[in-house]
C-alpha cells in the first residue's frame, strides 16, 4: 500500500506537469499498471476482494462451529475453545480436510456476532442505583473482607459508599437510611440487581415478589423500585462503575481503621470531596449537577426507618436467644418466653411483649455465646454454689476490690458470705459499676464487711449525702433501747460499793 504522499506526487507529475505514465514509472520506480491506477484514483482504494472466498469444505460444518461457540458461553473462561482447538475437533471428529486459516477467519466473525451490543442511555434527574461491592481492609488490626454499600445518582454521578462486616439485610437497610441522610432527600426510584435481600422470588412473567424487609423500606420512604435482568450487571452500569471506582480510589491502598465507624467517616468525607470533581465529558462538577437531582428528589419522612432485621425467637432454659448462629443472653426471669430479636449492624436488641429486655454488641462469628453477667445474678443468688462455674461470669472484668470483699465475706460468714457477695454484685443491676466498686472499697476501709454497708455507702454517693444509718429502713433488725447513764451506775465498778 503506497502512502498518500506518493499518490499525490505521481498524479501531479502526470496530470499537472503533463509527463507520460511511462516516464512516471521510470522516475518513481513503479510499474506502469500502478501509475495508471494512481491516475484513476485520487486516494489509495485499499484492498477489495472481488468475490468472496468460498468455503466448500467448511460450509457443512458451520453449524457445528456455532454450537461450540454457543456452548462456550456457559463454560469457565479458561476452558473455552480457541480457534485452533475448534479446528482440531473438526478434523478429528468430523473429518474436516480444510486449513486452519479458514476456520480462524470464521471463528473471529462468529464471535463478533455473539458479543452483546448496547444502547446508549440518558439519565434524567431524580433516580438512583444501588449495589454492593467487596474489598479487603484492616479493621481494628484484623485483615478482613469488607462489604461496601454503593448508591450512585446517574444523572450527576454523585456517590455514596458505606462499609459493613457482612452483606446482610440490616446492612442493606442501614445503607439506604444512611444514603438518604447523606443526600438529605429520597430518590424517585432506585434500580437494583435481583439480590435475595430485596427479591424473594422471580415469577414466570418476570414479576418480583419483594421480601418483607424491602417492602417495609419501600413503604417507609415511598420510592419506586426497578430491577435489572438476572445476571445482567450492565443494566445498572453506573453503580457497577461506582463499585470499581470506590475500590480503586477509596480503598487503594488497603484502608486501615480502628473501627467500621472510623472507616465510614473516611468514606463519607471522600464522597463529599468527589462532588467537587468533574466526571466524564461534563464541564460542571458533580456537586453542581447534583442540584438538579436534589430538586427532583422527595423529602425525607419525619422519622427514619429502624434499619434492622426482625426475627421471632424463644428463650432457652439457659436464658439464651439464638440469632444468626450465635446465642445472646436475656434475664433469667424471661426463660421459655417468646421474644422478638432486632438485628442491627452493630447491635442485637431483644424485646418481650414490646419491652426491651436485652441489648448486646453484635457478633459476626459463628457459634459464640454473648453473655451479660447481670442477667444471671438473680438466679445465682438462689444457686450460689454455681458461682465459680457460671459461664456468663467467666472473663467478667471486675475490679480487684470485689474479690477482696468476697474473701472477707466468706471468712466472716462462711458459705452464707457467697450469697451476700452475689447480692453486692446485684447492686450493679441498678447502679453503675464505678459507684459500686467505690462503695466496696470504702466498706473494706471502714471494716463494714457486708451487703447492707456497701448498699448504704453506694446510695449515699448517688444521693450525695453523708453516711448515716437510718434504722427505720431496716425493720428486720432488733431495736436497741439505750438508757441515759447516771453517776450512781458506776458504783458497781468499785469493790464493796455495790448496792
Amino acid at each position: 500500500m503506497f502512502a498518500v504522499e506518493v499518490y499525490a506526487a505521481v498524479r501531479h507529475f502526470v496530470l499537472i506537469e503533463r509527463n507520460s505514465q511511462r516516464e512516471a514509472a521510470r522516475v518513481f520506480g513503479l510499474s506502469r499498471e500502478t501509475v495508471s491506477k494512481m491516475c484513476r484514483f485520487s486516494l489509495p482504494p485499499g484492498y477489495t476482494r472481488v468475490k468472496p472466498v468460498a468455503r466448500p469444505k467448511l460450509g457443512a460444518l458451520l453449524p457445528v462451529i456455532d454450537w461450540i461457540l454457543e456452548a462456550d458461553g456457559t463454560a469457565p473462561v479458561k476452558q473455552r475453545h480457541t480457534a485452533k482447538r475448534i479446528f482440531e475437533r473438526l478434523r478429528d471428529e468430523h473429518g474436516y480436510g480444510g486449513g486452519l486459516t479458514v476456520v480462524k477467519d470464521y471463528v473471529r466473525i462468529a464471535r463478533g456476532r455473539l458479543r452483546e451490543t448496547f444502547v446508549p442511555l440518558a439519565h434524567s434527574p431524580g433516580h438512583a442505583q444501588v449495589d454492593f461491592g467487596e474489598a479487603i481492609g484492616v479493621i481494628g488490626g484484623v485483615r478482613q473482607k469488607i462489604h461496601f454499600f454503593c448508591m450512585d445518582v446517574p444523572q450527576s454521578d454523585a456517590p455514596f459508599v458505606k462499609a459493613y462486616p457482612r452483606e446482610t439485610t440490616e446492612a442493606f437497610l442501614d445503607g439506604h437510611v444512611s444514603a438518604f441522610d447523606f443526600f438529605g432527600k429520597v430518590p424517585l426510584s432506585i434500580l437494583y440487581d435481583n439480590t435475595t435481600i430485596a427479591v424473594a422470588r422471580i415469577c414466570g412473567d418476570g414479576r418480583r415478589e419483594r421480601t418483607r424487609a424491602f417492602t417495609e423500606l419501600q413503604s417507609h420512604y415511598l420510592f419506586a423500585d426497578r430491577f435489572g435482568r438476572p445476571g445482567k450487571g450492565n443494566d445498572k452500569g453506573k453503580v457497577e462503575g461506582l463499585v470499581k471506582y470506590a475500590r480503586s480510589n477509596f480503598m487503594t491502598p488497603i484502608p486501615q481503621a480502628a473501627s467500621f465507624d472510623d472507616l465510614n467517616a473516611m468514606l463519607a468525607e471522600r464522597c463529599r470531596q468527589r462532588q467537587g470533581e468533574v466526571a466524564g465529558r461534563h464541564s460542571e462538577t458533580i456537586g453542581e449537577r447534583l442540584v438538579a437531582d436534589l430538586e427532583a428528589f422527595k423529602d425525607l419522612p419525619a422519622t427514619p426507618l429502624e434499619p434492622c432485621e426482625k426475627r421471632a425467637a424463644r428463650v432457652s432454659s439457659t436464658a439464651l436467644v439464638r440469632y444468626r448462629c450465635n446465642d445472646y443472653s436475656v434475664p433469667t426471669s424471661f426463660g421459655f418466653r417468646d421474644v422478638l430479636v432486632k438485628g442491627f449492624v452493630d447491635e442485637v436488641v431483644i424485646l418481650c411483649a414490646g419491652e426491651e429486655i436485652a441489648r448486646h454488641r453484635r457478633s459476626y462469628a459463628t457459634g459464640t455465646f454473648v453473655f451479660d453477667p447481670l442477667h444471671y445474678l438473680m438466679l445465682l443468688e438462689m444457686k450460689p454454689n454455681a458461682l465459680d462455674q457460671a459461664a456468663p461470669l467467666q472473663g467478667w472484668d471486675l475490679p480487684e476490690t470485689f474479690q477482696h470483699l468476697r474473701h472477707l465475706l466468706e471468712a466472716r460468714m462462711g458459705n452464707r458470705g457467697k450469697r451476700e457477695f452475689i447480692q453486692v454484685l446485684r447492686l450493679m443491676e441498678a447502679m453503675p459499676m464505678g459507684i459500686v466498686a467505690a462503695a466496696v472499697t470504702e466498706a473494706i476501709r471502714l471494716g463494714a464487711i457486708g451487703f447492707d454497708a456497701v448498699k448504704l455507702i453506694a446510695l449515699s454517693r448517688i444521693e450525695r449525702r453523708p453516711l448515716r444509718l437510718d434504722l427505720s429502713r431496716y425493720p428486720h433488725l432488733p431495736k436497741m433501747d439505750v438508757k441515759t447513764t447516771a453517776a450512781a451506775d458506776y458504783a458497781v465498778l468499785v469493790p464493796g460499793k455495790a448496792a
